[in-house]
């Protein structure tokens, strides 16, 4: 009984200590930042939940069954996953040139990379629709057509795989790779056990970043996709069809299940970094 009381005692003790990290400042400042993202984010979300499921979970499976709203979330997720993929190795291969090279017109590529954050999306739409719509001086007719939702996605989401990887890359001691290869070891060895492991996690943060924006987007989606039913049309377009037509339960319903892609995305993405980092 006295070990007992004593290994109950040393546990409160640590909790207590736990607590009294915080002093009265810093619990002030925790409590309205708690506030502020609950204001934000997490009461919000919830409502968006409980409207989903006010109708039913009968209503909730029907709406994301229906033929055009999963046409539209199918088309969404796949593009959303395959400019994740293409930003991946472009953006890496981006962030590594202006890292590591120099060449003129580098100061204007690092302003042109940053042009889809400024720019609003419907202005992305626009820009997109002028190159590759009916009237494209290239010849490239991409509009409305299914690989539109693919290409506004790639636009809007190409700098963040280049930002979140070009501050580690700019951290990466070059002298550790040729002391690395001065043992012997390939530059493909030292590429795989050095350094692709070092990028893995801002690889991995900006992947997730790629694919959350590009399931998410909406603006550029409405001008370049033409919304055509079973065709080109995106899921966040859907959600807007279903409140248009006040149906605020199956609007809510797609926005729960695109949320939980993304939550589900973040997680894996984050295990992969994790172990690929701990097996390096």
């Amino acid at each position: 009984m006295t070990v007992a009381a004593n290994a109950t005692r040393q546990t409160a003790r640590r909790r207590r200590g736990l607590l009294s990290t915080l002093d009265l400042p810093a619990g002030i400042t925790l409590g309205v930042t708690v506030l502020w993202f609950s204001l934000l984010v997490l009461i919000p979300l919830a409502l968006v939940i409980v409207a989903s499921l006010e109708d039913g979970w009968a209503t909730f499976w029907s709406a994301l069954t229906n033929t055009q709203t999963a046409n539209a979330i199918q088309l969404t997720l796949l593009s959303a996953l395959a400019a994740t993929v293409v930003n991946v190795v472009v953006g890496t291969l981006i962030a590594w040139v202006l890292v590591r090279d120099s060449f003129p017109g580098k100061r204007l590529l690092e302003l042109v990379i940053d042009l889809p954050f400024a720019l609003p999306s419907l202005v992305a739409g626009l820009v997109l629709l002028s190159l590759y719509g009916p009237a494209s001086p290239l010849g490239l007719q991409i509009a409305f057509t299914p690989y539109s939702v693919f290409l506004a996605i790639l636009f809007v989401t190409l700098p963040f795989v280049v930002r979140t990887v070009q501050p580690v890359l700019m951290e990466l001691d070059v002298e550790v790779e040729q002391a690395a290869e001065s043992l012997g070891p390939s530059r493909f060895t030292v590429l795989r056990r050095i350094i692709l492991p070092t990028l893995t996690p801002a690889i991995a943060a900006g992947a997730t970043l790629s694919f959350a924006r590009g399931v998410g987007e909406f603006g550029a989606l409405v001008l370049l996709t033409g919304n055509r039913p079973n065709v080109s049309e995106g899921a966040s377009v859907r959600i807007l069809t279903y409140i248009e037509v006040d149906n605020t339960a199956a609007a809510a319903a797609v926005a729960v299940f695109l949320l939980l892609v993304a939550l589900i995305a973040i997680v894996v993405l984050d295990l992969i970094s994790r172990r690929v980092a701990r097996n390096a």
